[in-house]
């Protein structure tokens, strides 16, 4: 049986940029009851500060979805922009069909939408200042900077998951659809987990496998994804293994 998802403390985004627009980078963690951490992160070559922090915001909201979470979570920002907007200004946005109060359109619209639509009850944004020595606000913004200068940010070790969201250097990978360059970064980071041979949990391996959690619940023994074997460890955990050819069901 498997064992069950641990539920999610503390969370905290941040979004830098270089030139402003130029290329950017955002940063994201969650802390969990265990003393785990998972972090995230990602870059765009050619973006705003702002479009960052929203970025990093809404992939927090999309993970904690599908985690066990008390009934009042924080996610801590340094944003004032992502935190009026999301608690104040969207509303008034919506009634005039995405118009500022002066009549001008909205500036990212796209993000403020899929924002809006990945609300989650008891989930709050509150103000961190930054660079004020918050060690979540220092992380996260570390891990963004380090993303907007073209950097892989070096994780910590221990029971922290690094998820990275990296934009291909192929500059035709930008022609691929959407679906085909999610499909890369997700082989790519498996190839990452299996050479550093780290252990996900369910939710993780849901996750990077792009498959419904109810779904591995199921799974007891090895099987194959793709190029990898997926081997159980004890705990509930899971390990990539890169597959030479051997037994094993196939995804």
């Amino acid at each position: 049986m498997a064992a069950k998802p641990v539920r999610v403390v503390a969370a905290a985004c941040d979004g830098a940029c270089s030139g402003n627009p130029g290329p950017g980078g955002w940063g994201a963690l969650l802390r969990f009851e265990d003393g785990s951490v998972q972090e995230m992160g990602g870059a765009d070559r050619a973006t705003t500060n702002n479009r960052m922090e929203l970025t990093a915001a809404l992939a927090l909201l999309e993970t904690i979805k599908e985690l066990p979470r008390p009934a009042q979570l924080s996610i801590r920002t340094d944003s004032r922009y992502l935190i009026d907007g999301f608690s104040k200004w969207i509303m008034g946005w919506k009634r005039k069909g995405w118009r500022t109060a002066s009549g001008g359109a909205v500036l990212n619209r796209d993000l403020w939408e899929q924002l809006d639509q990945a609300r989650l009850e008891g989930v709050s944004l509150v103000h961190v200042k930054g660079h004020s020595g918050d060690p979540d606000n220092d992380r996260c913004d570390a891990i963004a900077v380090a993303f907007s200068k073209g950097q892989m940010p070096a994780m910590a070790a221990g029971d922290v998951i690094a998820t990275a969201r990296i934009e291909a250097d192929e500059p035709s990978l930008d022609l691929a659809p959407a679906p085909l360059q999610q499909l890369l970064s997700r082989c790519e980071l498996a190839d990452r987990f299996a050479g550093k041979g780290y252990g996900l949990s369910l939710v993780e391996l849901a996750q990077l496998v792009d498959q419904p959690l109810q779904q591995l619940e199921r799974r007891s023994g090895p099987w194959r994804w793709r190029d990898w074997q997926v081997l159980p460890l004890d705990g509930g955990r899971w390990r990539l293994q890169r597959d030479e050819g051997g037994l094993g069901a196939r995804e």
